[in-house]
C-alpha cells in the first residue's frame, strides 16, 4: 500500500458519553461499535491526541433542521423518529455532542490545517431539515459545513457510507457552495440517490451520486474515484474536504451487498486526504457514520488513522471481491448525468 507523503498529526473528537446512547436491545447501532474502534486504536498505538467535544448550540442545528423538527426532537423524550430510531430522555443530549464534535473536528481541520476524525454516535447522514430516521437525528456533517460556508468557506462532502445519505442530500440540494458527492449501494435504505439527481435550482450540478449494485467493491471503487470523484473535487476547488465515513460498504458487513475490502476503504480516505493536502490547505474532516462489522469497522478507522498519521496498521480483511468494476454501468450513468457540469472523461 502506498501510505504516501507525511501529513501532519491529526486529531480524533471523542467522547465517553457516547456509548451511553442505546437505541434499543440489540440493535445494530451499538456502543460496541465505538468500543471495538477505540480498544482497536489503543491496541495499535494510535488513541492520542484525542480532545473532548461541547455540544453544538440550537443555533449551529438550525442553520440546517428547521425550528420546529429541533423543538420537537428537544421535547420528545421518549418516542420514535422510524421503527429503528428511538428517543429516550438522554438521546437529544447524546445528539447534541455528536453534531459538536463534528463541529469542532471540522474547526480544527480547517483553522490548523490538521485532518481531524470525530468518532461520533449517533450517526447524521441520513437526518434532513425536518425528519430523522435511519438511526439518525441531527445530521452531523451538515451542521458542520453550514458552520464552515458561514465562515465563507466553499465545502466538499464525500460520503463513503454504503447508504445514500438523503438528509445531506436534501439540505444542501439546492447550495452552489456544498459539493455533495455520495457512493452507495442503490435501492437498499432509503431508497434515494439515483445518478439522475444532480441536485436543484442553482445546486444543479452540485449533487453527485454514483448508485452502485451489490457487488461492487475494489475495482469499482477505484475507477468512480478516479473518473468522477477526484475530478469533480479539483475543479469545484473547496476549501475544505468532510466525509461522512460509514464502513458499511465492506464486505463483512451483514447489512449490505457491496464488497470493499479494509486496504481499498483505508485507501478511499487516504486519497481523500491528499486531494485536502493539495488542494484545500490539508483541511480534512472524517465523521464516522455506519459500519455493522465490528472487526471490520475497528480496522478501518484505525488504518486510516494510521494511513493519515503516515503509520502502517496491519489489515486482515484483505479478499479483493471486485477486480473487474463490476459498477462501471452505474459510474458512466453517473458521468452522462454530470457531463453538462463538470468537464469528465
Amino acid at each position: 500500500m502506498n501510505f504516501g507523503a507525511v501529513l501532519p498529526a491529526s486529531v480524533i473528537v471523542y467522547d465517553p458519553r457516547f456509548v451511553d446512547h442505546v437505541p434499543s436491545p440489540f440493535h445494530v447501532e451499538r456502543p460496541d461499535r465505538l468500543r471495538a474502534i477505540v480498544g482497536r486504536l489503543q491496541k495499535e498505538g494510535l488513541f492520542d491526541d484525542v480532545v473532548r467535544p461541547t455540544p453544538a448550540s440550537i443555533a449551529d442545528l438550525e442553520r440546517v433542521h428547521r425550528p420546529s423538527y429541533v423543538d420537537m426532537f428537544r421535547q420528545l423524550t421518549e418516542g420514535f423518529l422510524d421503527p429503528e430510531t428511538a428517543v429516550h430522555p438522554e438521546t437529544f443530549e447524546i445528539a447534541l455532542l455528536s453534531a459538536g464534535a463534528v463541529l469542532q473536528a471540522t474547526r480544527t481541520a480547517t483553522r490548523e490545517g490538521r485532518p481531524t476524525i470525530a468518532l461520533v454516535r449517533p450517526p447524521g447522514h441520513h437526518a434532513g431539515p425536518d425528519y430523522g430516521g435511519g438511526f439518525c437525528y441531527l445530521n452531523n456533517v451538515a451542521v458542520a459545513a453550514a458552520d464552515l460556508v458561514e465562515e465563507g468557506h466553499r465545502v466538499a462532502i464525500l460520503d463513503f457510507d454504503a447508504h445514500h445519505g438523503n438528509g445531506t442530500r436534501d439540505i444542501f440540494a439546492e447550495r452552489a457552495d456544498v459539493l455533495y458527492l455520495s457512493t452507495h449501494e442503490y435501492g437498499i435504505y432509503p431508497g434515494t440517490g439515483p445518478a439522475e439527481d444532480v441536485g436543484e435550482g442553482e445546486g444543479r450540478g452540485f449533487t453527485v451520486n454514483i448508485p452502485f449494485g451489490a457487488g461492487c467493491g475494489d475495482a469499482s471503487y477505484a475507477a468512480a474515484f478516479d473518473s468522477i470523484v477526484g475530478p469533480i473535487v479539483e475543479a469545484f476547488r473547496p476549501d475544505a474536504i468532510v466525509m461522512s465515513l460509514g464502513v458499511d460498504a465492506h464486505y463483512r458487513d451483514p447489512l449490505t451487498s457491496l464488497t470493499l475490502s479494509s486496504p481499498a476503504y483505508v485507501d478511499l480516505v487516504g486519497r481523500s486526504a491528499d486531494l485536502a493536502k493539495a488542494h484545500c490547505g490539508n483541511r480534512f474532516a472524517v465523521a464516522l457514520e455506519g459500519g455493522y462489522h465490528l472487526e471490520a469497522l475497528s480496522e478501518v478507522v484505525a488504518g486510516s488513522v494510521g494511513r493519515i498519521r503516515d503509520r502502517r496498521v496491519d489489515l486482515l480483511l484483505t479478499e479483493v471481491l471486485d477486480t473487474t468494476v463490476r459498477g462501471r454501468d452505474p459510474i458512466e450513468r453517473a458521468k452522462r448525468a454530470q457531463r453538462d457540469f463538470w468537464n469528465l472523461r
